[in-house]
């Protein structure tokens, strides 16, 4: 509501009154590289391949942080259509149906932000890649099966350790995983050092799928994109 009457600059740059929406600048910045793919140093074990549409640096982070922590949810729409170009770079052109399946937010975080980012985004970019002719939907069959900590400040060993075995597929969506024709993407805002989406991977596998490619909204540091293989963007 404070939005209705006080300026509100654009979410990425500050500038202007965007009403936490982004101005044409900052979300050209967010559409206008190519999809790469991203590998974090170290890699962590069972990482698959990741696909991101933009480094976390800039307007794009202040984008992702304004949805993330600040709940400017129209942010989803250009955040999730970023999403879909990661997925679609992931899953390739092989008429599967395409399933995302988000790496899962804590629930005290769900609680504290008063929504799942993940899980928005990737509601977006299923639709936006429904939208492109793609059979595409959102499952989220993953949960923590214990608590982690706050992976901030943490180095690239101790967010392996922290988040080892954290995730389990729920039963009835396992067996939706396992159906044939089915293409899964693992999906998250941030890729860092990857021990998140390496972990949703094991789970995946753990629960009988052979698993499958990653996408992000964004990699970080920004160099893990920048020296990542550029992908057509569609």
């Amino acid at each position: 509501m404070a939005g209705l009457v006080l300026p509100a600059g654009c979410a990425g740059c500050g500038a202007g009154r965007g009403a936490g929406a982004l101005c044409a600048e900052c979300a050209g910045e967010l559409t206008a590289g190519a999809v790469r793919r991203v590998v974090p140093r170290p890699r962590p074990p069972g990482l698959p391949a990741v696909f991101a549409a933009g480094a976390y640096a800039g307007a794009v982070r202040g984008a992702l942080l304004a949805h993330k922590e600040r709940g400017a949810l129209r942010l989803a729409r250009p955040l999730g259509a970023a999403l879909a170009a990661g997925a679609r770079a992931a899953a390739g052109d092989r008429g599967e149906r395409v399933v995302l399946v988000p790496v899962p937010s804590a629930r005290g975080a769900v609680v504290r932000r008063g929504h799942d980012p993940v899980r928005r985004l990737a509601l977006v970019a299923a639709e936006r890649l429904r939208r492109s002719g793609i059979r595409a939907e959102l499952l989220p069959v993953l949960r923590q099966r214990r608590a982690v900590a706050d992976q901030a400040g943490l180095n690239a060993a101790a967010r392996r350790r922290n988040v080892s075995g954290a995730l389990e597929a729920v039963r009835a969506g396992a067996l939706l995983l396992r159906a044939p024709g089915c293409r899964v993407v693992l999906v998250d805002d941030v890729m860092t050092t990857g021990a998140s989406l390496a972990e949703a991977a094991r789970a995946v596998r753990a629960a009988g799928c052979p698993g499958g490619p990653a996408a992000a909204v964004v990699a970080a540091p920004r160099d893990a994109f920048e020296a990542g293989r550029a992908c057509s963007r569609p």
